[in-house]
């Protein structure tokens, strides 16, 4: 497991920035506004996390492990259509749903643990599953924007998890965890690379995955309270129509305005003032709050 985590670290730390160069060469970037010069930055960085991990976990490519790096990689490949053609909320949904069949074949019990009772869901587990997968895929892809945020979030909730497993779902958290910290390092602020939907998708897929295998889908749920809010806010607020409401902007004092438009991001900048790397920090303090909290819960029920 040690070795799979040093494995899957030090690809994402080495193979980003390759990566990163051949996407700029490319025409493959993306503006990073939140700057005040705005440069350009490498998107689609996520590929590096999409070789690491299967690469990292090659010894162990059989059973449920092969499943989920399956449904991960095609989550991958969505996120790379998507970041190359913009496809539509809709279709993106849609593509999920249909990609996250195999994690209905999982080999685990259609049980689900809600705070030590037993909920059995039976026959309409498969669905669950499908349905989970979709849904975590797709909140960690929507909290997002910010240098950092999505890949440090990801890398929190996937190390909590790995802390509350055991055996398969363990070692693909920790091993998730390590591959998303290493590409951290070149997405941190002032960021090198984007991870882009191809990052994002997969992180979030990996996660409900993680949630399924080692039957933590109620803790897994928790850790995605903050992506959870945002969906809510934004889809009784703006029915997910944000760019046509304007951005966050960048402020002469360097901290950040927040959006026209209600999200759980924006609740925090109307209440503090704040930069980027700030903001980005506020979030990961909430996310490893809530991972302390899903520990203590872990530990007494």
């Amino acid at each position: 497991m040690a070795v799979a985590s040093l494995i899957a670290l030090t690809l994402t730390l080495t193979i980003t920035p390759y990566l990163a160069g051949r996407m700029k060469r490319a025409g493959i970037v993306g503006r990073d506004i939140h700057k005040a010069d705005q440069p350009e930055v490498a998107e689609m960085g996520g590929t590096a996390i999409l070789l690491s991990l299967p690469l990292a976990l090659s010894p162990f490519m059989e059973g449920d492990v092969a499943k989920v790096l399956l449904v991960f990689l095609l989550f991958g490949i969505i996120g790379a259509i998507d970041d190359l053609t913009n496809l539509r909320q809709s279709h993106k949904v849609l593509l999920s749903l249909l990609i996250s069949v195999p994690a209905a074949f999982l080999d685990v019990s259609p049980a689900v643990d809600v705070f030590g009772y037993t909920l059995n869901l039976g026959l309409l587990y498969p669905l669950f599953a499908v349905l989970f997968v979709t849904g975590s895929a797709n909140l960690v892809n929507m909290l997002a924007g910010f240098n950092g945020l999505e890949v440090g979030t990801s890398a929190i909730i996937l190390g909590v998890l790995g802390a509350i497993t055991e055996g398969n779902a363990r070692l693909i958290a920790l091993t998730g965890m390590s591959a998303a910290l290493g590409f951290l390092w070149w997405n941190r602020y002032p960021a090198r690379v984007f991870p882009g939907d191809t990052g994002t998708l997969s992180l979030g897929a990996l996660i409900g995955l993680v949630g399924i295998l080692g039957k933590v889908e109620v803790y897994a749920a928790i850790l995605l309270l903050p992506h959870f809010i945002d969906f809510t806010i934004k889809a009784t607020g703006v029915r997910f129509g944000v760019r046509r409401h304007g951005r966050t902007r960048l402020l002469p004092d360097g901290t950040l305005q927040a959006p026209p438009y209600p999200s759980f991001l924006g609740t925090i900048m109307r209440r503090v003032r704040v930069t980027e790397p700030e903001l980005v920090a506020i979030v990961w303090l909430i996310e490893f709050s809530l991972g302390l909290l899903v520990w203590a819960l872990h530990l007494l029920l």
